[in-house]
């Protein structure tokens, strides 16, 4: 997948792409969000979610680390990623979400970078010059250089 670049300038326009995004996602796909406190990573997560139909408020999962929801046309698994040890992983279940029907979407990726699938979608996110505003660049993991 080529490297693509969106400046999102506003909380609309995040909507729109958070929705588009949901229409490329199946059942096992993984979406890897890397990007400082702020960023918009769970705000981009609320509106691929409401891409997929689920019907729950999204929150952050910074302190549950994970958070299921059913209600859609795919299921999504909402992670945070920021808090956990790499080796506390296999005890939430870590394999077996990722290898399920779900949608999985992993904030702070890039923490347990030697564990995301190759195929998942990465997505950096930047803070824009203007409050609202961001820039996303979206990969598919082998183009991504640390």
């Amino acid at each position: 997948m080529k490297k693509q670049r969106y400046l999102l300038k506003n909380e609309e326009e995040t909507k729109e792409f958070g929705l588009q995004l949901a229409n490329h996602l199946k059942p096992g796909s993984v979406v890897a969000l890397i990007g400082d406190l702020g960023t918009g990573k769970t705000t981009l997560t609320q509106y691929l979610a409401m891409g997929l139909g689920i019907q729950e408020r999204i929150t952050s999962p910074t302190f549950t680390i994970v958070k299921e929801y059913r209600s859609g046309r795919i299921p999504l698994y909402h992670l945070d990623v920021y808090r956990i040890e790499k080796e506390d992983l296999w005890e939430l279940g870590y394999d077996e979400i990722l290898h399920g029907p779900e949608v999985v979407v992993i904030e702070w990726a890039d923490k347990i970078w030697e564990y995301i699938p190759r195929d998942a979608v990465v997505i950096h996110m930047f803070s824009g010059k203007r409050p609202e505003s961001r820039i996303v660049q979206i990969q598919g993991m082998k183009e991504r250089v640390l």
